[in-house]
């Protein structure tokens, strides 16, 4: 038998905390020396322990636990609701770490309100291009929203491209059209110069050519691309034009290399009122 401060390190928990698996009925010691109260434990108590930890790890309430652990779960039945658990945990990491790349992009957007230069828009007429494109929705045009989507479709894009033996001529295009409520239609897309062909996997189509758009390059990840959208906007309404609908994204390096050497040009249609 061991003492509760050897079971204890056996189990990797908490003196304190074995003494309120006791008192909850948990996990009651198998001998109580009746002179001194020390409590002892086996090495056949540690398959509980483990098991009682293990649950309370997935976030149920010692109750749920106590039916659980009656209810005498196969080593298959533990093992499958704990992968299930880490898969929740890792993409609840995975949304806490976008999140705070969110916080930190907004914190350096306000950091830099008004000290965007301006002088880097360009107005320009942009030439009609023929994509090949996959498409997706998102709920909004937030980039919580539109990450999550746009990112896989380009790596299932190239792999069609490739089993149909159709070359890249240029670059990544990305554009978006409005949906239902907040919704957006994501379509992402590189530059081909073949036919469209019901034998894709993926639609062919021209992109209509912009009579004018305001343009600037946005460098660094998509991350932060609100700082320089917003300056975009800021010299599209001081200038007196209107943008119409969303602006196009021309990934000119993404990807490869140093993240803060990647390059973006915005294209947003403009008119005069």
């Amino acid at each position: 038998m061991f003492t509760i401060g050897d079971f204890a390190h056996l189990g990797r928990v908490s003196v304190r905390m074995l003494r309120h698996y006791d008192a909850v009925g948990l996990l009651p010691p198998a001998h109580v020396d009746p002179s001194s109260g020390y409590r002892f434990y086996t090495a056949a108590q540690l398959q509980r322990l483990n098991r009682l930890v293990a649950l309370k790890d997935l976030g149920l309430t010692l109750d749920q636990v106590r039916i659980v652990l009656d209810e005498k779960l196969s080593v298959e039945q533990l093992h499958g609701m704990l992968s299930l658990r880490r898969a929740e945990l890792r993409q609840q990491i995975l949304a806490d770490e976008s999140r705070l790349r969110r916080v930190e992009a907004r914190l350096r957007a306000i950091e830099r309100e008004g000290a965007m230069p301006t002088d880097d828009v360009v107005v320009k007429p942009v030439p009609s291009a023929r994509v090949a494109r996959l498409t997706a929705t998102a709920a909004s045009y937030g980039p919580e929203d539109i990450g999550p989507v746009i990112q896989p479709l380009y790596p299932e894009l190239m792999t069609r491209l490739d089993r149909a033996g159709v070359p890249i001529t240029g670059y990544g295009i990305a554009t978006y059209e409005p949906a239902d409520g907040d919704a957006v239609v994501v379509h992402a897309g590189v530059t081909v110069s073949v036919e469209p062909s019901d034998a894709y996997e993926f639609e062919v189509v021209d992109l209509p050519a912009l009579t004018s758009a305001a343009t600037i390059v946005h460098r660094g990840t998509m991350d932060d691309v609100d700082v320089t959208y917003q300056a975009v906007a800021g010299w599209i309404e001081a200038n007196g034009y209107r943008q119409n609908g969303f602006a196009r994204e021309v990934y000119l390096n993404y990807g490869d290399g140093d993240p803060a050497e990647w390059t973006t040009e915005l294209q947003l249609e403009i008119t005069k009122p």
